[in-house]
């Protein structure tokens, strides 16, 4: 901690043999702008470092204002050497020590009177509400007090550089750099902007003047001239002690690591506002640049939402053949013999199995059925009270029979769709009447709901259904075992451990592998892998729009960075950090794919409705969803990063100087 006392002042700017040079590098030559200055700058003192155009008084300015560093030689503030502190202590150092007022006035377009005198303290973590309120109060000083929401082009030059000196002293501007304030200006405003630093100056502020005018030099209190990059001439007179009315300047750099801690979300709101301003400012192009976010996130929504409609159509009509269904019937053992018998203790035994649901013994074989005068070869299917459950397939008119039903050998029989149509075409109610299925009756309880063929097999529409002992007894007496048995799964997950539990439960029973079993669910979760195989790659197609998206927002980005440049300049003169400005080009990105993202939503689920109402079927999933808006987001984080890189590496002399 360092005190500069009144009493006997130590210099609070001493400057040693400083050297400034560029080029060097890329086969450039080197040019040396400063050599060897030295020259010691006094807490309340009022300096004008005069000289003409390239004579290194600009550049002097923006070494003293910590905006640049000296090649060579020692720079000393209240008493810490300047080369030692890092960029954020420099950041720390210009927000709290300096107050910066250019010939260009170098305002933010967009932003009003007000907002431009509040920067500094953004960065310092004042909050609004008192950003604000000393604004106000600094602007209303400076007369400009019906001004604070205008914009400077809206205002007139001397206008503009009271806002400027406004600015300045925001934090406090215990010294103010003004790099030829009245250079720009009229007669009468250039004397009311020199009348307002001599006020300054009895206020005990430090004032630097940086002029080519000798005229506007000699109102200063000490004349440092400068010519070729060295002090020709320096009217100060030390003899006399600086009495200076402020306030000993205590620096502690080490504080910069805690400055703008609070400032965070200050910070995100200020890029936030300011990005939303630049959007709309900018409509046309933030339009098109949305453009490609939008159709991204709207293209992912709706593909992955056809694929999953698709994916459950073709489950719901698969889901008749069963998604958890096994196929078993006896056969020789591989290594010979014969044929192993399916007796129902086995049956009972595999029911018990908790990976099973439904066991459904079968016996089926075309079987002559006639009704009056029209018979038809016609497959007899055999089963029990729990077909329809297994094959999810309802009954349309009338009912199954019951397990009951099925147990007393009830001669019933239930009608296919096309059985039906073919014994009863002119009856509406066929149930009561009476079937000859071989030499037996059965009467018509039911009659099922339209399935159609699956691949390969029967048509399931023009069979009739016997229960399973009636069957045996009356139309089958010849078989002791069924056919072939169903097995339905607990579920499609356990299919593979079912078949792998049936098997080793009967190889115990029979003592050999004298049976088959058919895994047709296996069949059908195949298809349904390539059926989600397809839902993925429809959304990395429909992804590759949030890349292009993407893209935009970089391109734009970058645009925006070289647009703003003075601005980026502006902002560091007063305060703001690397991380500062990386952070506000960042959110911005962040702020256009939030709002791609946003409407992206709408404009699939806006899509998806239309489709819907069109019969297509359309599945939404909110996970989908709040992928594509996260990934929408991302994509702002990622390539947003560049371009806000780029814009907090600028350099801060080139930014201020830049268009």
């Amino acid at each position: 901690m360092v005190t500069v006392h009144a009493e006997t002042p130590p210099a609070l700017i001493e400057l040693k043999g400083i050297r400034r040079s560029y080029g060097g590098t890329g086969g450039q030559p080197e040019v040396e702008v400063l050599h060897g200055i030295d020259l010691q700058i006094h807490a309340g003192e009022f300096v004008a470092i005069v000289g003409q155009s390239g004579s290194g008084k600009s550049t002097l300015m923006h070494l003293l204002g910590c905006l640049d560093r000296a090649s060579s030689g020692s720079y000393r503030f209240a008493g810490h050497d300047v080369s030692q502190l890092d960029s954020d202590e420099l950041a720390w150092l210009r927000r709290e020590a300096f107050g910066f007022v250019f010939q260009g006035y170098h305002l933010i377009p967009t932003e009003s009177a007000s907002e431009n005198v509040q920067v500094p303290a953004l960065y310092a973590g004042l909050p609004e509400h008192e950003r604000a309120q000393r604004a106000a109060a600094l602007l209303t000083r400076l007369g400009l007090n019906d001004k604070l929401d205008l914009r400077p082009n809206q205002l007139s030059g001397g206008q503009q550089q009271r806002v400027s000196i406004a600015r300045a002293l925001m934090n406090g501007g215990r010294i103010i750099l003004a790099d030829e304030p009245t250079g720009a200006l009229d007669s009468k405003s250039g004397e009311q902007v020199m009348a307002l630093l001599h006020e300054l100056a009895d206020a005990g502020h430090t004032i630097i003047l940086i002029t080519h005018d000798h005229q506007v030099a000699s109102q200063a209190r000490r004349v440092v001239e400068i010519r070729d990059g060295n002090i020709l001439a320096d009217s100060a007179d030390h003899s006399v002690p600086i009495q200076s009315k402020a306030e000993p300047l205590r620096l502690d750099p080490s504080q910069a690591q805690y400055a703008a801690a609070n400032t965070l979300w200050n910070d995100l709101r200020e890029s936030a506002r300011t990005a939303w301003r630049g959007m709309r400012l900018n409509r046309v192009r933030t339009g098109l640049t949305l453009l490609g976010i939008v159709i991204g996130v709207a293209s992912v929504i709706v593909m992955l939402a056809i694929g999953e409609g698709a994916r459950r159509q073709v489950l719901e009509r698969m889901g008749t053949m069963g998604t958890a269904i096994l196929y078993m019937g006896s056969r020789p053992p591989a290594t010979g013999g014969p044929s192993g018998e399916l007796t129902e203790a086995d049956l009972q035994a595999v029911r018990e199995l908790p990976e099973i649901r439904y066991v459904l013994p079968v016996i089926g074989d075309p079987t002559t059925v006639r009704y009056g005068s029209k018979d038809k070869e016609i497959y007899v299917f055999a089963s029990s009270e729990q077909m329809p459950a297994v094959h999810h397939w309802p009954v349309e008119q009338g009912r199954f029979y019951t397990e009951a039903e099925d147990r007393a050998l009830a001669p019933l029989v239930v009608l296919g769709h096309k059985a039906r149509q073919h014994f009863f075409p002119d009856t509406p109610n066929p149930l009561g009447r009476q079937l000859l299925i071989g030499a037996s009756p059965f009467e018509v309880v039911g009659v099922m709901s339209e399935r159609g063929a699956d691949s390969g097999a029967q048509d399931y529409d023009d069979m009739v259904f016997i229960p399973y002992r009636a069957g045996r007894a009356r139309v089958y007496q010849t078989q002791t075992q069924p056919d072939y048995v169903v097995m339905q799964a607990m579920s499609s997950e356990v299919v593979n451990e079912a078949e792998a539990a049936i098997r080793t439960l009967l190889i115990a029973r029979h003592g050999r592998e004298d049976f088959g079993i058919g895994n047709a669910a296996a069949r059908i979760q195949a298809e349904m892998a390539t059926r989600r195989s397809m839902s993925v790659m429809l959304g990395l197609i429909a992804a590759v729009s949030l890349v292009v998206g993407g893209i935009g927002v970089m391109n734009v980005m970058l645009m925006t960075v070289k647009e703003r440049t003075r601005e980026i300049g502006i902002r560091v003169a007063t305060g703001a950090r690397q991380r500062d400005i990386l952070r506000q080009f960042m959110t911005e990105a962040v702020l256009v794919t939030l709002v791609g993202g946003t409407v992206g939503v709408i404009a699939g689920l806006l899509v998806g409705a239309v489709l819907i109402v069109s019969n297509v079927p359309v599945v939404f999933s909110v996970s989908a969803m709040l992928g594509a808006f996260a990934c929408a987001v991302a994509t702002g984080l990622v390539f947003g990063y560049m371009p806000a890189r780029t814009a907090a590496r600028l350099d801060p002399v080139a930014a201020l100087t830049g268009e």
